[in-house]
């Protein structure tokens, strides 16, 4: 068994709430802009003082105690990243109550059941299709306590805003203050990819130990003049934490809810560094792969990221090599100017989590100018428990564990971690915390990974997902799964071979790149007739080889079936944060697994 700890170096509030950062911001940089929101004329951003937002949160916060909202209750929060959602979880906080977000593209039956283990009070969904799911929900279950729906395209911020005139400011401010760091903040419920969804019980406690260390930690990215742009669903611990994190430094946030204008967004907003799962990096080095391509220019940018890459590498070797330094010089100007230039220009830091990114895809980035601090976590452990630093960094590896950490990796492989970040437990589910919290305090992550003497934590796979072969190979599929995926062509693969004689993969295709590679190779048809096309299976194959460097011979993939279904959220392949459901996949796919070993 083997341990790493790393002392705590700065000192825990041990009383007080969130709430206070916002009280605290406005009563001492009352002028300082600490939101910008799309303009409601549209074309571009409103910026939001810290003594608006203060004064906002209080008159919804106002609302809420009026409706007869008590400390302690739950209120749910179904909608996209947009400034309301952000505004409507300090309300719930200042009221003293406990928010449970939930994921917008959630089934009528999820919202059901959510709200119902939550016995939430009250609802706020951003609009009609929301709602629409909230009435179902409410037919076709017992959700007795719920007491209000409110819709933010109805006007939810002033209707609230109406219903609390009558509330005090001494009122008010005596619920804010009575919560403590060993009260409820939040109830998240896991993705569920399998099973029913828990309520993990996050405490206010749990989070400002997180962003206490975090943020001491991540001083490069938490300075004076930065700002960052939300994307990712706050449903997400991960954006939830960035978007405290933001309130409490005074990092000017903004939140974009529609990917499709997420670029003109970048633009126009200009962060200092962004935060997004690995499947986003994915995508911007798969996109500007393809249009390089498709212009004439796709061995420039082949050279252009081999020479990214060389001169990341050289760095950690402590000696960049006079040849590649003076490539880089030249793509610096030619290409990586242009790709920083997409996500606004200012763009230095990017936080990366949710999934492995890859040693390759990490050294490309730095390589063109954009630091990815991976790190890694979970709900349970209100999001990051490990994190690469600026000056502390290891490319393909999550970091080491932030101050006042420990991570311990059992007999078995399985990483366990302690700390003022581990949740409280599963709500209402005793049978479950037991299986995953020790009585003192050690958490139980299900990933199986390694630390190298120095701490650095690299995670190997999930201990329920190894597969083990019949010849008793045991094989994580993660490692596999994320080389090949980086593949332009590959949207999602499984990796598949428990029990059997050896491993294999199903592959489906990615609709944005397939349109530019056919193109390129003078092909033509639908995606049926392009999966079944000799030269598209010669490029799947060499993206089959190239993953299969990463593991031995005995846990490398022998055959892989090409799919031309799509594996999505919508379809229940994927859970909201992109992760993907084995036990779903392999239920729909069976046959197709079947028939790789047939012959």
């Amino acid at each position: 068994m083997r341990e790493f700890s790393t002392p705590l170096t700065i000192e825990i509030p041990s009383t007080g709430n969130l709430t206070d950062a916002v009280v605290t911001n406005a009563r001492d940089h009352a002028d300082a802009v600490v939101f910008s929101r799309p303009s409601p004329e549209g074309g571009g951003w409103s910026d939001v003082t810290a003594a608006e937002f203060l004064a906002e949160v209080q008159s919804v916060a106002k609302g809420l105690m009026a409706a007869g909202i008590e400390a302690g209750d739950r209120v749910a929060l179904v909608s996209k990243t947009r400034y309301e959602w952000t505004l409507m979880d300090y309300a719930i906080w200042f009221a003293g109550a406990v928010t449970v977000p939930v994921y917008e593209t959630s089934s009528a039956e999820q919202v059901g059941w959510i709200l119902q283990d939550a016995a939430a009070k009250a609802v706020i969904v951003e609009g009609p299709g929301h709602l629409a799911r909230v009435r179902e929900a409410r037919q076709a279950g017992s959700l007795d306590d719920l007491n209000h729906v409110w819709s933010l395209t109805d006007n939810a911020v002033a209707v609230l805003g109406k219903l609390g005139q009558d509330i005090t400011d001494e009122a008010l401010e005596a619920r804010r203050t009575a919560t403590t760091p060993l009260d409820l903040a939040t109830l998240i419920y896991t993705s569920g990819t399998t099973g029913r969804p828990k309520g993990c019980m996050l405490t206010h406690g749990n989070f400002m130990f997180e962003l206490g260390v975090a943020v001491d930690e991540l001083d490069a990215l938490f300075v004076e003049g930065a700002s960052t742009l939300l994307f990712l669903p706050l449903a997400h611990v991960f954006a939830r934490i960035i978007q405290v994190g933001a309130v409490q430094a005074r990092v000017r946030l903004g939140h974009s809810s529609d990917i499709k204008n997420l670029l003109g967004d970048l633009e126009v907003f200009k962060p200092t560094f962004i935060l997004a799962v690995p499947r986003v990096f994915e995508k911007v080095f798969n996109t500007a792969s393809q249009r390089a391509a498709a212009d004439g220019k796709g061995r420039i940018f082949d050279r252009a990221a081999e020479t990214a890459i060389a001169w990341s590498r050289a760095l950690d070797k402590g000696r960049v090599p006079i040849r590649t330094k003076a490539q880089h010089a030249l793509f610096s100007r030619l290409v990586y100017g242009k790709l920083l230039d997409a996500l606004g220009g200012k763009c230095q830091y990017a936080v990366s989590g949710g999934a492995p990114l890859g040693e390759r895809l990490g050294h490309f980035y730095r390589g063109i100018g954009l630091t990815v601090l991976e790190g890694y976590g979970l709900t349970e452990t209100t999001a990051a428990v490990t994190v690469n630093l600026p000056d502390a960094q290891k490319i393909g590896t999550v970091g080491r564990p932030l101050p006042g950490t420990t991570v311990r990796v059992a007999d078995d492989g399985e990483l366990m971690f302690k700390g003022g970040q581990v949740f409280a437990g599963y709500w209402e589910n005793e049978a479950a915390t037991a299986e995953a919290l020790e009585r003192d305090g050690w958490f139980h992550t299900g990933d199986v990974g390694e630390v190298d003497d120095e701490g650095f934590v690299r995670i190997t796979g999930r201990k329920k997902e190894i597969l083990v072969t019949a010849g008793g190979k045991n094989v994580a599929p993660a490692v596999l799964e994320d080389r090949l995926r980086a593949h332009a062509l590959v949207d999602q693969c499984m990796v598949v071979g428990d029990g059997q004689p050896f491993i294999a993969a199903l592959v489906t295709l990615d609709r944005e790149s397939l349109p530019a590679w056919a193109e390129s190779h003078g092909k033509d048809g639908s995606v049926e007739d392009l999966a079944s096309d000799p030269d598209l299976r010669v490029e799947i194959e060499a993206a089959v080889e190239d993953a299969n460097k990463a593991v031995s011979k005995a846990e490398a993939i022998r055959k892989f079936a090409i799919l031309t279904d799509q594996w999505t959220e919508e379809g229940g392949q994927l859970t909201p944060s992109l992760k993907l459901k084995r036990n779903v996949v392999m239920r729909e796919f069976r046959e197709d697994v079947e028939a790789l070993y047939l012959t």
